[in-house]
């Protein structure tokens, strides 16, 4: 008999957006490593699927660790839960995962609702955030990351052919 979660992942599954690609790992070996990679229309990352009947939402240290430093690293994770009695969908980032350990659901989300088109809005939105942030962090530090970005290494002039 399929898992709570197993259910959830069959249900995100048939609510996907266009342009989305989805791996599924099952890790029955620890790591903390998230269920599921997402590649979105050139939005790339991790969701971790949990369920709850109550407020409360279990993650291990495994999990808390592996965000937090994918986090720190400049990645993008969320954690989705579902409540089981009313049917929400509670995103949050993962860089709050420690936070989702001790407070549950009462910890800041990105996103509270019921509607799958909303949620794939906020994880879009929360993404672009991310990645300005990210962008902005690269061409701040004087890496020469940002100038990646934006075209030749050091100089940011437009790459031919582009």
């Amino acid at each position: 008999m399929p898992t709570p979660e197993a259910n959830f992942w069959n249900t995100i599954r048939r609510n996907l957006p266009s342009n989305c690609h989805t791996t599924r790992i099952e890790n029955r070996h620890g790591g903390g490593v998230p269920g599921v990679h997402v590649a979105w229309s050139g939005l790339v990352f991790w969701l971790e699927l949990k369920t709850t009947k109550n407020n409360t939402v279990r993650i291990s240290p495994q999990q808390i660790a592996w965000n937090t430093a994918y986090s720190r690293s400049g990645g993008l994770s969320f954690i989705l839960v579902k409540h089981l009695s009313s049917g929400d969908l509670i995103l949050f980032r993962g860089a709050r995962a420690l936070d989702i350990a001790k407070s549950g659901l009462a910890a800041g989300a990105e996103f509270r609702g019921s509607g799958f088109g909303d949620l794939w809005d906020a994880i879009r939105e929360t993404g672009v955030r991310h990645l300005e942030s990210v962008l902005s962090g690269l061409r701040d530090s004087g890496s020469g990351f940002g100038d990646l970005a934006l075209g030749h290494p050091g100089t940011g002039a437009p790459v031919p052919g582009s």
